[in-house]
């Protein structure tokens, strides 16, 4: 099964005005993928409707947010259950900054129904990091049931080792996210990361053509493997 679980919506104001919820699962099943995620910057108000398109494709769909902590790292978060991420993305909103968005500035915050049409727009910047340190959004996400990977991890920002420097040992991260996977030899050499860390690559799609470029199968070293059975999709 071809996945591709960290992708946004026009709710991220960096994501494009197309990436509706009709055209990310369209374009999904053209890149036949059997399993997405929705992983918008510290907002769930887009998962309900792009989660009704996705299974009208028959495509498996896992609720999920992408957390930008107080360090600035960025840490996805998925869940087996729509209303338990809607609520863990509601405690994440409501300790973001109170800053206005620019749309004209960083781009429009566009809430959709299941016909592409625009429902309600949010005002403040989704892109800000929110109040919560890396260990309590991580404890937060466990708390409720979720799963917690690093973003990213091999950018060169907004990712745990641009930021720290290292994957900090005292915090019980489910796994991590390569943009790139040929840069996780390099990174086990180095010492960043360990052989036995789950680990998972995806497209951060932020425009239509980009979701599901990097073609993965779904495994057991998949961070998410265990939560895609919880859910009997695999």
């Amino acid at each position: 099964m071809l996945y591709d679980f960290h992708m946004h919506s026009c709710l991220s104001p960096c994501g494009d005005d197309e990436m509706t919820p009709n055209n990310i699962a369209g374009m999904s099943h053209i890149a036949s993928l059997g399993a997405i995620s929705l992983t918008d910057h510290n907002c769930t108000l887009n998962l309900p409707r792009i989660k009704k398109c996705a299974e009208n494709f028959g495509i498996k769909f896992i609720p999920g947010i992408e957390v930008g902590t107080n360090e600035d790292i960025h840490v996805l978060c998925y869940f087996d259950k729509l209303e338990i991420c809607m609520k863990f993305g509601d405690c994440i909103s409501k300790k973001l900054p109170p800053i206005k968005n620019k749309s004209n500035v960083f781009g429009k915050q566009l809430i959709m129904d299941c016909d592409d049409n625009i429902i309600d727009t949010v005002d403040y910047l989704l892109l800000n990091g929110c109040n919560y340190s890396l260990k309590e959004t991580v404890d937060l996400c466990h708390n409720m049931g979720g799963i917690a990977v690093y973003a990213h991890i091999d950018k060169n920002s907004y990712s745990v080792l641009s930021v720290l420097g290292a994957i900090p040992q005292e915090i019980n991260i489910d796994g991590v996210e390569l943009y790139n996977l040929k840069n996780r030899k390099k990174l086990i050499q180095l010492g960043f990361l360990s052989e036995n860390m789950p680990y998972m690559t995806n497209s951060d799609a932020h425009y239509l053509e980009n979701i599901g470029e990097k073609e993965q199968h779904i495994s057991n070293f998949n961070p998410l493997y265990k939560l895609l059975e919880k859910m009997n999709f695999i």
